[in-house]
């Protein structure tokens, strides 16, 4: 009966950073910048884009360098890529994206860290996370996400 009680409690509390993170100026940012990347034409004809020459890409790269196509299926896809992250929305979005990530990395950070200092939190950062550092130095590196060793 404790127990249930101890979990409903931090469900609630749980339920209210929730809440709290859901009225953040950051959140609200992105969904604005969301909402006008997916009403834009342009992003949305360049996103359409990148997906059909990214599909392309992935089907000859199946094959490896090798495939006749390989290389101008790369080029084209690399250079459809560089429109799409060039393009203001979309990069406005991946901005406010890399805000969202940031600070619920933060957070997990905060909550992980509250129970152990030995608990793996995501870093972000894919190369750290693949290695098995995010614990921030808990591992023994110096900087707490990056220095492992």
């Amino acid at each position: 009966m404790i127990a249930s009680l101890d979990l409903s409690l931090y469900l609630e509390e749980a339920y209210q950073l929730g809440q709290l993170i859901l009225e953040s100026e950051e959140v609200k940012e992105y969904r604005l910048t969301r909402k006008r990347m997916d009403e834009d034409p342009e992003a949305q004809s360049l996103i359409q884009a990148f997906l059909q020459k990214k599909e392309a890409f992935e089907e000859a790269e199946r094959f490896g360098k090798y495939h006749p196509d390989y290389q101008r299926l790369n080029r084209e896809m690399r250079e459809v890529k560089r429109l799409l992250d060039m393009n203001e929305l979309v990069a406005r979005f991946k901005k406010a994206e890399k805000e969202m990530e940031s600070i619920l990395n933060e957070i997990s950070k905060v909550v992980a860290f509250a129970v152990s200092e030995e608990i793996k939190v995501p870093s972000g950062n894919p190369f750290w996370d693949a290695i098995g550092c995010g614990s921030g130095g808990g591992c023994g590196c110096k900087s707490g996400g990056g220095g492992c060793g």
